[in-house]
């Protein structure tokens, strides 16, 4: 994570079966994208939510051959928020006020279901390098 500014949202677009078109993971305050280079959001594209919600972030380091530990941080980021929104989705979690996954909205159209979630810092974080460094 670039900076100490780390609220972030995931707006995520399911089709009217459940499968994933799309979801964008960025910061709440500059939009700016976290993750991304990961490759995880092609992977996903296309799959069920049933099949996302139990993905092992282990088997994905491996599977997207993520070797330095700023792209699996990003990746735990992307994964951890994506799962959270989708089973808050199921009705598998439910979250509490501490809880860092809170879903905003759940709009249902004819032909999509689009999810907003605001994601709060994790409990740890790694080292920060300012965004004017990078």
């Amino acid at each position: 994570m670039p900076c100490k500014d780390t609220t972030s949202q995931i707006n995520i677009l399911l089709d009217n079966k459940d499968h994933l078109l799309d979801f964008e993971y960025s910061k709440m305050t500059c939009s700016k994208e976290i993750g991304g280079g990961t490759g995880f959001r092609d992977f996903c594209l296309g799959k069920p939510v049933d099949t996302l919600s139990e993905l092992e972030f282990d088997d994905l380091v491996v599977q997207l051959n993520l070797l330095d530990t700023e792209n699996q941080f990003l990746l735990f980021l992307e994964w951890s928020a994506l799962g959270a929104a989708l089973d808050q989705y199921q009705g598998k979690l439910i979250p509490d006020e501490q809880d860092r996954y809170q879903i905003a909205t759940i709009a249902y159209e004819s032909d999509q279901v689009e999810i907003k979630q605001m994601v709060l810092a994790p409990s740890e974080m790694p080292k920060l390098i300012p965004c004017r460094k990078r």
